[in-house]
């Protein structure tokens, strides 16, 4: 396909980080057609991590989540639309259709509807218990978690749940995390790396049960009063939060000739079709270097990819470079801040070598046969960020460990 006509008509759906870095690197690279921003939240660009620390622990207001100030979104020359929703793509007809039973034409697409959050089944009308992805569920988990004497219950230990759990201990809640794997996380850091995290939550007080599965709720008039367990107990909740992951958000897009797979498939270049690129939590793209499909759920991740995904779409599909992060991600935990680079598997080797683990303050380097594949590091920035030229370079684990040698 031919480069994308400078003047031509872009429609981004999705105003989160990926659609908005998308938009911006579109009027960055020359684009100055019809740019239409379409946003299923009434709320101008915001930032995602802050939900779950900052803003939910009330030590930041709304003005420091907001991504742009006005004056820089008006410089872009938006046609932004917020609380419209895309509800069905016509891939031939180059044509979305809205909620508001309208239709948009459009020469170029970017894909950027992320992802949302899995719900317990049966437990959408349960008063209590709460979802945290958007600005409007940190506000309503603030309000039902304002009164310290809440007993707060988070199932699921990944990130979400586990910067939550961190961030309402600090207000002075009592909290029990209740988590289904033997370690938090383990799918995405092993065993060893996972129990380092389990350790941080006994470490400041907060309860945390593994290998807990849930099978429902304890409710009374209509409001959450405990979570049951598989094994028969019940632990008593005034308010629950469900962090057991997302989903791409992909279902308005059943029928529309794209192939859905957990997300968005796309090539190497982020083309999901000619003129569509897909970026952020809804994008599983083809990693050339790694041989796999891949989806990535970060920050990091969407920044990257919605400027890498606005570059292919005006590059055109035959032109446009493959995207090849060295992928990153972070996560605030009581006084600790966890970093990775990289992409391990949980299976892969681990070895820890800079810092101690028990002092919560290290770097660990991951490796599988003879290739370094990630780093992390326990409250060490500097020293985790030497890894990433190795990582990019495809250094052997070898090369990693002489690295802290040096």
């Amino acid at each position: 396909m031919a480069p994308l006509d400078l003047d031509a008509t872009v429609a981004v759906v999705g105003s989160g980080l990926a659609g908005l870095r998308a938009a911006e690197k579109l009027r960055a690279q020359g684009h100055r057609g019809p740019l239409v921003l379409l946003g299923a939240e009434h709320h101008v660009p915001y930032d995602r991590p802050p939900l779950s620390k900052q803003l939910l622990a009330g030590t930041w207001g709304l003005d420091r989540v907001v991504l742009r100030t006005k004056e820089k979104l008006e410089a872009l020359s938006l046609d932004m639309r917020l609380g419209c929703r895309a509800t069905a793509l016509d891939l031939e007809g180059r044509r979305l259709e809205l909620d508001d039973g309208g239709t948009l034409g459009f020469d170029g697409l970017v894909l950027a509807t992320g992802a949302e959050p899995r719900a317990l089944p049966g437990t959408g009308e349960v008063a209590g218990v709460h979802l945290l992805r958007t600005l409007d569920d940190c506000a309503a988990l603030a309000t039902a978690t304002a009164d310290p004497a809440t007993r707060l219950v988070v199932i699921g230990a990944g990130f979400i749940g586990s910067e939550v759990a961190a961030t309402c201990h600090g207000r002075g809640l009592e909290v029990t995390v209740l988590e289904a794997l033997p370690v938090p996380l383990e799918r995405a850091l092993g065993a060893r790396m996972g129990a380092a995290c389990a350790a941080l939550h006994g470490a400041h007080g907060v309860a945390l049960r593994t290998g807990t599965a849930v099978s429902g709720l304890a409710v009374e008039e209509g409001g959450v009063r405990g979570v049951e367990l598989a094994e028969g107990s019940v632990v008593p909740a005034d308010v629950v939060l469900v962090g057991i992951g997302v989903a791409p958000a992909t279902g308005w897009l059943e029928g529309s000739g794209l192939e859905l797979r957990d997300g968005v498939v796309s090539d190497a270049t982020l083309h999901a079709a000619d003129g569509v690129v897909v970026a952020g939590d809804l994008a599983r793209w083809r990693d050339e270097a790694a041989g796999t499909d891949r989806r990535i759920e970060h920050w990091t991740n969407a920044a990257e990819q919605g400027m890498h995904a606005a570059r292919s779409l005006l590059a055109g599909r035959e032109a446009a470079e493959a995207y090849r992060p060295v992928p990153y991600f972070w996560s605030d935990q009581y006084d600790v801040k966890i970093q990775m680079l990289g992409t391990p598997s949980p299976d892969d080797d681990v070895e820890v070598v800079d810092g101690s683990v028990d002092e919560e303050r290290f770097v660990a380097v991951y490796g599988r046969a003879g290739t370094l594949t990630g780093a992390i590091a326990f409250s060490r920035p500097r020293q985790l960020m030497g890894f990433r030229p190795l990582l990019e370079g495809g250094a052997s684990f070898e090369e990693a460990l002489a690295l802290l040698a040096s």
